[in-house]
């Protein structure tokens, strides 16, 4: 069973509801144990919690009803509320609860290095918020002393995501997203400092100021104390325009096109160049490391890699303003792609890799039309009814031209720290690829 606990209660089995108690107490006992995975709470815990130290002389028969009510109602979906002692625990095998799941993806995303990957995992864990902890089930007290942990959990959770947002140049986003909680929550001076951040980088330095001096007032008044150094530095920088708070830091290798940061050139290949697509494949998150944030990036490189020409992209573009949701949907298979091509190029006998390129490229043969150009030559050209997935078909269009051809067996991946991009070596002897940085301390031939 699936139990939804952020947010009003519920339960699910294979996607159906389940009513689990008819009673507002009993689907509180039971999200009790829940938010307790495998661990005993005693009969006197509950009771306090379920009456709020008011508890009627009844309050441990009541318990035990309860408990024999959400034993006959889970115990088909093998959901099992073992007594232990003095108290009950819930067998952790047979379910999951969303507050776990939570606490599971904020974790990993605290040791995720690359930005673009640590945004993805605090968008799925506070994409599972849907209110406030058990916000039917449970009063303002007893959600504080239940849910307290999670609470600050989630709100740090906020801080690292706005600040992973605004090293990715998203400060719309933040903008949109915290201006709210940056106001009811001004202890919170990390989160108030991206708030800020974002106004300013938004053209909004008045908004920004007045938010400094809104929590300024509300730390005095409410808590007797200035705001830190950290804010207070931020003030003052944005008081004198300080430039280096009008944008992210710069990503390494790479160029400016069409207001999009795309990685330099090194290979001369598309599929190649799609692989490349990181800036550091093998070592820390570098700034900017992920090149794919946006599909208008996307679209713009195939641009620049001359696989989709200009009228296609400004078309693309246009597409993806009015469809975000598909275009956010092709992003995810670009970089899936991505990942797949890598492997296929570097592993030869990656079989798995190879088909999922395969499979792609076949899709791409589907939407392509052989036609003649302007020079009189014959080439296989994708029809605009791909729609926002061109670029995804286009690159594996000429995935599926390098994989047919020997020279595939060029490929070599940079065995740089900090670097792992594919390159082509047809005579044997290259070791590094064309940034001229990768191997300073050793000679590239």
């Amino acid at each position: 069973m699936e139990f939804q606990l952020l947010g009003p209660f519920e339960a699910r089995h294979e996607g159906d509801r389940v009513l689990v108690g008819s009673r507002r107490q009993e689907r509180c006992l039971l999200s009790i144990l829940l938010l307790e995975p495998g661990r005993v709470v005693s009969t006197g815990r509950l009771i306090d919690l379920l009456w709020d130290g008011d508890a009627p002389a009844s309050a441990r028969g009541t318990v035990h009803t309860y408990i024999g009510r959400l034993r006959a109602r889970l115990g088909p979906y093998g959901v099992r509320v073992e007594t232990r002692h003095d108290g009950y625990a819930l067998d952790p095998g047979h379910h999951t609860v969303d507050a776990q799941e939570f606490t599971d993806l904020v974790r990993r995303a605290g040791g995720v290095a690359d930005v673009a990957q640590r945004v993805r995992l605090y968008d799925r864990a506070l994409g599972l918020w849907q209110g406030p902890l058990l916000a039917d089930v449970a009063d303002d007290g007893l959600r504080e002393r239940l849910g307290g942990t999670l609470g600050e959990l989630r709100l740090s959770a906020l801080e690292h995501w706005a600040e992973a947002q605004l090293e990715l140049g998203m400060h719309d986003r933040v903008v949109t997203d915290l201006t709210a909680l940056a106001r009811a929550h001004p202890g919170r001076e990390r989160l108030v400092a991206a708030q800020m951040t974002a106004l300013y980088r938004s053209g909004r330095q008045a908004d920004a100021l007045e938010l400094y001096h809104a929590t300024r007032k509300a730390l005095v008044a409410g808590l007797g104390i200035e705001p830190g150094a950290g804010l207070n530095s931020l003030h003052e920088r944005m008081l004198h325009g300080d430039p280096r708070l009008h944008r992210p830091p710069v990503p390494l290798y790479a160029v400016r096109v069409d207001e999009e940061w795309l990685p330099w050139t090194t290979s001369g290949h598309p599929a190649l160049e799609f692989c490349n697509t990181y800036a550091g494949w093998g070592g820390p998150g570098l700034p900017g490391s992920e090149w794919l944030r946006t599909y208008r990036t996307l679209a713009v490189w195939a641009g620049h890699l001359d696989l989709a020409e200009d009228w296609l992209v400004a078309g693309l573009l246009k597409r993806a303003r009015q469809r975000p949701e598909e275009a956010a949907a092709v992003l995810g298979e670009a970089r899936e792609f991505r990942t797949r091509l890598y492997a296929a190029l570097t592993g030869p006998d990656d079989v798995r890799a190879f088909k999922a390129v395969a499979d792609v490229a076949e899709d791409a043969a589907k939407a392509s039309a052989f036609v003649r150009g302007d020079d009189g030559l014959g080439r296989w050209r994708l029809s605009p009814s791909a729609g926002l997935r061109l670029p995804v078909l286009a690159v594996a269009g000429s995935a599926a031209e390098l994989l047919a051809d020997p020279r595939r067996f060029t490929v070599r991946a940079c065995p740089g720290a900090d670097c792992g991009w594919l390159f082509t070596d047809e005579s044997g002897r290259r070791r590094w690829c064309s940034l001229r940085t990768c191997g300073k301390e050793t000679p590239a031939y």
